[in-house]
């Protein structure tokens, strides 16, 4: 059934009456039509998006290969959606603060198997994690190397990305992609996009993905009433500049606010960012920082976020939900999945992926 002005189908979809449930308060995100930047206007998700979108584009067979290993992996393979286990927090975060709640994740092989039952599209995580089994699973699920770090062991604390590995020690464990992190606004940024573009350059060359985790770090963007650090605006402008160093995916946190170019007095935007591109709404939100993304030309995937406990899978599904009315590719949710008993961290995971899966749930 077609959906009728890019809304919810009039007749329940399998999987649909539960994510309604599970929403429940909020289960209005279903129903919200966007009116600011137009669905057809994007490039959306599909089984074809990389012969539509990467076969005009100067990647390299290898790349596209490797891209399309990844579309097809997992209980979302031939969607085009992603549904990535992230597993870096052991390194900003310290192992304590992220394993302590479910010591089983100290070993690597147990982090890849939460992948595998969770029917994950891939796996990232460090060069140590990924490397210490990559013989068992390497050829079993996607590894995506993450390549840099911030490093919090060090007194006082920086906000810094520290290189931890290369491209050829991902390519050589049999990874297919390969992800860092940019601190856009921080004074370490300059140096920071340098060295991230010459990486994902010698990716691109040796036929891997590229994934950007887009964060914006400046002290300067928290005020003492409102944190802009989850602006859409400001978000969206780190987007943009990750999608100009060729990152095929942007990871980015869901945006919480918007005006922090005004609200900050610096940089330069237009009114019409604000008047006709965004509203209050998170769908529209998020879609504006999906039109940074060369209009959805590369895929933008929402970080799941922080475990909160109970209220964990109500936020996993909306956060899902948001991404995908939003037109983006997809979720990268990690603490909410293996900081508790792996079979309940699998049943989130698909959770997730029901949201993706169920054509209920529409491009607003």
């Amino acid at each position: 059934m077609t959906a009728p002005s890019g809304g919810v189908a009039s007749k329940a979809e399998p999987g649909l009456e539960k994510i309604e449930s599970i929403l429940g308060d909020e289960k209005a995100l279903l129903s919200h039509q966007c009116k600011t930047i137009a669905k057809e206007t994007l490039h959306l998700p599909g089984p074809d998006f990389v012969d539509r979108i990467f076969s005009v584009s100067d990647r390299t067979p290898r790349v596209m290969r490797s891209l399309q290993s990844l579309f097809d992996n997992g209980r979302l393979g031939g969607t085009g959606y992603v549904s990535i286990l992230p597993v870096d927090q052991g390194i900003e975060h310290s192992a304590g603060a992220s394993f302590a709640p479910n010591p089983a994740y100290f070993d690597p092989e147990n982090i890849v198997k939460l992948a595998l039952e969770g029917g994950c599209n891939a796996v990232a995580s460090t060069l140590g994690v990924l490397g210490s089994v990559s013989r068992k699973y390497a050829h079993r699920i996607p590894f995506l190397v993450k390549l840099n770090h911030n490093e919090f062991l060090s007194y006082p604390n920086t906000y810094d990305q520290i290189r931890f590995a290369s491209v050829k020690q991902a390519s050589d464990m049999g990874a297919i992609g390969v992800g860092a992190t940019i601190y856009f606004g921080s004074e370490e940024s300059k140096r920071q996009i340098v060295e991230v573009a010459e990486l994902f350059q010698q990716a691109h060359e040796m036929g891997l993905f590229t994934v950007l985790w887009c964060y914006t770090r400046n002290p300067a963007f928290k005020t003492k009433d409102v944190d802009y650090h989850l602006s859409a605006d400001l978000t969206g402008q780190a987007n943009h500049l990750g999608v100009t160093i060729e990152a095929d995916i942007i990871k980015q946190k869901m945006p919480e606010n918007n005006g922090g170019y005004n609200a900050l007095n610096f940089g330069k935007t237009s009114k019409l960012v604000y008047s006709q591109l965004t509203s209050d709404n998170p769908i529209d939100l998020t879609r504006y920082q999906l039109a940074n993304c060369y209009m959805g030309r590369m895929g933008l995937i929402n970080s799941g976020g922080a475990s909160s406990g109970e209220t964990d899978l109500k936020e996993a599904v909306k956060t899902a939900v948001i991404n995908k009315r939003a037109g983006g590719m997809g979720l990268i949710s990690g603490r909410k999945a293996f900081q508790r008993p792996m079979k309940e961290g699998a049943a989130l995971l698909n959770a997730i992926q029901d949201v993706y899966l169920s054509k209920g749930v529409t491009v607003a």
